[in-house]
């Protein structure tokens, strides 16, 4: 099992599917087990819900990252119960990649389940701030709808912030996602860290 965490719009999704291409495993997303507030932009098949642009103009970013790591502390028991069958199953079991911003440090470095590694991947935020204007139409976007992607911003980059710090504090691999790279190199580089993992998230020293 490969483990992939790191904020919104990082590229798990991406990397995780190409991660799970290149060893034929299942690929799911931590978002698929509860939902929580999350993107506030429009697309063609998508209307803003009016409790989801409630939620960001309400809250302010200290009261955003509360909720959202409170909705993460919910969720980890099933997320744990996830891993933890999953790492007890038959190894003739298809394995798995599992990838969200859910994946928080302090939580995956108590596991102490086999065959299980973890990568966070993060970005300079300017990468995360570009990303999410191209995917959100920011600049033809409304000013009220600009206020919603810039509270979701904040929130992002303030959550990325308290990530890394928890990840170096701890000694665990992340990966910047940020660089140029291809997603079939970010892929080949996490497949390395992973590889050289000698406990949960932490490599050997040579890596």
């Amino acid at each position: 099992m490969v483990l992939i965490g790191g904020t919104s719009n990082v590229g798990k999704s991406t990397v995780a599917q190409m991660v799970a291409e290149k060893l034929g495993f299942d690929c799911l997303s931590t978002d698929g087990l509860a939902r929580h507030p999350g993107r506030p932009w429009r697309t063609p098949e998508w209307e803003v819900p009016a409790h989801v642009a409630e939620h960001y103009e309400s809250l302010t970013v200290d009261e955003l990252i509360t909720s959202v790591l409170g909705h993460y502390d919910r969720l980890w028991p099933r997320i744990e119960d996830l891993i933890t069958v999953h790492a007890a199953e038959d190894r003739s079991r298809t394995g798995l990649v599992l990838e969200g911003s859910a994946l928080w440090p302090v939580r995956v470095a108590r596991l102490r389940v086999p065959r299980t590694a973890v990568v966070w991947l993060s970005a300079d935020g300017s990468v995360v701030r570009a990303r999410v204007h191209v995917a959100s139409g920011y600049e033809a976007a409304t000013d009220e709808e600009q206020a919603l992607i810039d509270k979701f911003l904040a929130r992002t980059e303030r959550y990325q912030t308290l990530m890394v710090d928890a990840i170096d504090r701890l000694g665990m691999n992340r990966i910047n996602a940020g660089g140029g790279h291809s997603v079939t190199e970010l892929a080949d580089t996490v497949l390395a860290a992973a590889d050289a993992q000698t406990a949960m998230g932490r490599s050997s020293p040579s890596w």
